[in-house]
């Protein structure tokens, strides 16, 4: 999703519920809301272009193959929002999620049909040209205090990957060809050819 979003300004008298702020999503299921928790505004995000779509959906593909064949956990677009105690929006998408089974399957019915009360154990943030370097680092860093055990920031536009692990640690790739998600994603390989 791109970082410049139309903002909408809420009342204090008019702050909607968690439930009215997901049916208020349903009904406009053809835009991207986020909701500021801090402020209460709710912020209308614009969708990306082509481009980064595409290869968005490549990220995507390559994760489902390896989400179907491992079979430990279940993975995510950018479509699904995430509700997740101490984050600073509402809810939370990254590009791309993956949550261990484990995980998954302490939810209700109802939490899944909704967006999930559960921190995605991996996600992938994908740099699209109207993004910052800067926010998407940020937001690297509270999907890490938040409980995520891997993040991968990748920068199409400065062709490197920004690797954050759940002790804080972070690591630089310099245009690299091949990602691993070992040990947490045993045997995945993320080919960056088919993202650059």
């Amino acid at each position: 999703m791109s970082s410049v979003p139309l903002v909408l300004s809420i009342p204090p008298s008019m702050q909607l519920t968690d439930d009215q702020f997901f049916e208020l999503c349903e009904i406009n299921s053809d835009l991207y809301l986020e909701r500021n928790l801090k402020t209460g505004e709710i912020l209308i995000m614009t969708p990306v272009g082509g481009e980064t779509g595409n290869r968005n959906f490549s990220l995507i593909v390559q994760l489902g193959i390896w989400v179907k064949q491992d079979q430990t956990g279940i993975g995510f677009d950018s479509s699904t929002g995430f509700r997740i105690t101490g984050a600073s929006k509402d809810p939370m998408s990254p590009d791309a999620a993956w949550v261990r089974l484990e995980h998954w399957n302490t939810l209700t019915p109802e939490q899944k049909r909704k967006f999930p009360p559960i921190c995605p154990d991996f996600v992938v943030e994908l740099r699209s040209p109207s993004d910052t370097l800067t926010s998407l680092q940020k937001k690297m860093e509270e999907w890490i205090k938040l409980g995520v055990q891997l993040g991968w920031l990748i920068d199409r536009i400065g062709r490197k990957v920004y690797i954050y692990y759940h002790d804080g640690s972070q690591e630089c790739l310099e245009n690299p060809q091949i990602l691993s998600g070992d040990p947490l994603l045993p045997n995945f390989e993320l080919d960056m050819r088919e993202i650059w």
